[in-house]
């Protein structure tokens, strides 16, 4: 059983949904033009930018524009393409094997369910939740470590495990907000509340954020044009 969230976690889920659609308008910022691309760019964003990602997709993505294309590519190729995101010999035999299974169980087209995207190698729930939410309009909250540590600082959860984690922010956040705040989460986590020194005195959740550091500011109410 799930436990239940934090006394004011909901007000505070509330504002957190609010300010960061404030700050980051675009659910995403890696480049695609379809599910496929997605996935593999998601994939590729493990451990890098996702400005490196966007770097290389469009060569990658020219050379190979279907699953079909990418599980039948010289991996030697496919590694020079995508080297600036780094771990690139890793990624690539995981972007070949997600190609292969692709094609092997769904005919080269990406599933749009929970179950079948799972079965995919290198797509974990959070992926998939990313995958869903951004490339299909299926609502899904991903976790990560950036997640992970947020809502813990946030005071949203009290819990170290993502699903419990998923289901307790599912649980106080309307269900067309999922995916969006799970991704604005992330890139937060990135630029601003990263884990060893966050950044508490540019932050804009400094004002209801249990673990901010610094006094908040008033918050200067922006006029309506």
């Amino acid at each position: 059983m799930v436990p239940p969230p934090p006394r004011g976690a909901r007000t505070r889920a509330r504002l957190t949904v609010e300010r960061l659609s404030e700050l980051y308008p675009a659910v995403t910022e890696l480049v695609h033009e379809n599910p496929f691309q997605l996935l593999i760019a998601t994939i590729l964003s493990a451990q890098t930018t996702d400005r490196s990602v966007n770097l290389v997709t469009p060569e990658l993505f020219r050379r190979y524009p279907t699953a079909e294309d990418l599980a039948a590519a010289n991996p030697a190729e496919v590694e020079v393409l995508i080297k600036p995101t780094g771990f690139f010999r890793a990624k690539t035999k995981r972007i070949i094997a997600a190609s292969r299974k692709l094609v092997d169980l769904f005919g080269g087209e990406v599933p749009h369910t929970m179950e079948d995207l799972i079965k995919v190698p290198g797509i974990g729930r959070k992926t998939a939740n990313v995958i869903l939410g951004a490339g299909f309009g299926v609502p899904g909250f991903a976790v990560d470590t950036h997640v992970i540590r947020l809502t813990n600082r946030l005071g949203l959860v009290r819990a170290k495990d993502p699903v419990k984690i998923e289901f307790q922010v599912c649980s106080m956040v309307p269900k067309e907000e999922w995916t969006a705040l799970s991704l604005r989460l992330i890139l937060h986590g990135r630029r601003v509340c990263v884990a060893r020194r966050p950044r508490c005195e540019e932050c804009a959740l400094n004002d209801f954020c249990p673990s901010s550091t610094v006094r908040p500011r008033p918050r200067r109410r922006v006029r309506a044009t």
